[in-house]
C-alpha cells in the first residue's frame, strides 16, 4: 500500500531548507496538473503553515488547479478552453487502460499522448511570452522553485531566473531523469515502459527490454524537442531540455520501491512515496497514491 505526499512531512521539511534556516522564503511553484497537483498542494500547505510565501503560476484552463488561501495564485491567459482540455484528457485516460496487443496500445497511447500535450507545450509557450507575467517573476526575488519537469516550462524559468530547482515526479519519457542525474539505467537490471518486465528478467527478457530503448527515439522527439527550441528561442542561447534538467537541486521521486521495482538513486534523488514516507495514522481500508 503506497501514500502520497499527504503522509509524508519530511517532504515539507526537505523544501524548507531550501528556503533558508533563519527567516521565511519564497517559493515559486510552475504548474503540475493532474494528480500530481493533489500531492504537491499538501506540501504547499505546509510550508504556508511554516510561514513562508507560496505564489502558484497557473494557466486559466486546468484539469485541477484551483485558486487557495494558503497561496498567491497568478493566472495567465492560454488559446484553448476547459472543453476541449477535458476531452483530450478524458480520450488519453480511457485509451490508456485499454487493452490489446503491444503495438496496437503503443500507437494509440502515442496519439493521444501527442493531442494531449500539445495543450502543456501551448500553456508553457503562453507563460513565456507573457511579458507582464515574467516581469512580476523578475522582480519578486524568490528563493526556490518547484516543478514537475515532464513539462519543463518551470525548468525553462529556473534558468532564466537563475533559481535552485526541486523536481517533484512520477518520471519522465525518454528516461531523461537518469540521464540528467547521471543515474545508472542498465536495461539488464530496470526495466522500460510498457515491458511488464520486472527488475528479474531472463537473458531474452533483457535483450526485449533493452530493445524498448529504441522508442525513446520517437518520444523524446515528439515531447522534448519543441520545449528545447522554445527555451533557446526565450533564454537567447542554444540549450537543450536534457541541458536543463541537469541543473535540477533536488529530485523529489514519488515512487515506491514495493509499488514499482527497485532502481538506482542518486544523492540528489530522495523516494518520497509508499513506504518512504512517514506513516500517519489511517483506517486499515487503504488510501490513495497519485
Amino acid at each position: 500500500m503506497a501514500l502520497g505526499l499527504r503522509a509524508s512531512p519530511p517532504v515539507g521539511l526537505l523544501l524548507l531548507s531550501l528556503l533558508g534556516l533563519a527567516a521565511a522564503g519564497k517559493l515559486l511553484v510552475v504548474w503540475v496538473d493532474g494528480s500530481p497537483w493533489f500531492t504537491m498542494r499538501e506540501g504547499l500547505v505546509l510550508l504556508q503553515q511554516k510561514g513562508h510565501e507560496v505564489v502558484v503560476v497557473a494557466p486559466e484552463v486546468t484539469l485541477h488547479v484551483k485558486p487557495s488561501k494558503n497561496f498567491v495564485m497568478k493566472i495567465y491567459p492560454v488559446p484553448f478552453t476547459q472543453e476541449e482540455l477535458d476531452k483530450a484528457f478524458k480520450a488519453f485516460f480511457n485509451i490508456t487502460f485499454e487493452e490489446g496487443f503491444f503495438l496496437e496500445r503503443y500507437f494509440k497511447v502515442f496519439e493521444a499522448m501527442k493531442r494531449f500535450t500539445d495543450f502543456a507545450f501551448s500553456s508553457c509557450r503562453s507563460l513565456l511570452q507573457n511579458k507582464e507575467l515574467i516581469r512580476y517573476l523578475e522582480e519578486s526575488k524568490f528563493d526556490a522553485i518547484l516543478t514537475d519537469p515532464v513539462i519543463p516550462c518551470g525548468v525553462i524559468l529556473a534558468e532564466h531566473l537563475s533559481l535552485p530547482s526541486v523536481y517533484f515526479l512520477r518520471g519522465i519519457p525518454c528516461g531523461l531523469d537518469f540521464e540528467a542525474t547521471q543515474c545508472p539505467n542498465p536495461p539488464s537490471y530496470v526495466p522500460r515502459g510498457f515491458s511488464q518486465f520486472t527488475d528479474h528478467m531472463t537473458f531474452f527478457q533483457r535483450v526485449k527490454n533493452l530493445l524498448f530503448d529504441t522508442q525513446n527515439l520517437f518520444l523524446c522527439d515528439f515531447a522534448f524537442e519543441p520545449y528545447s527550441k522554445l527555451a533557446s528561442e526565450f533564454l537567447q542561447q542554444d540549450v537543450t531540455v536534457q541541458d536543463l534538467l541537469r541543473k535540477g537541486s533536488v529530485w523529489l521521486l514519488r515512487l515506491d520501491f514495493v509499488l514499482d521495482y527497485p532502481r538506482p538513486l542518486m544523492p540528489n534523488i530522495i523516494p518520497i512515496g509508499g513506504a518512504n514516507c512517514a506513516h500517519k495514522e489511517l483506517p486499515q481500508v487503504g488510501c490513495t497514491q497519485f
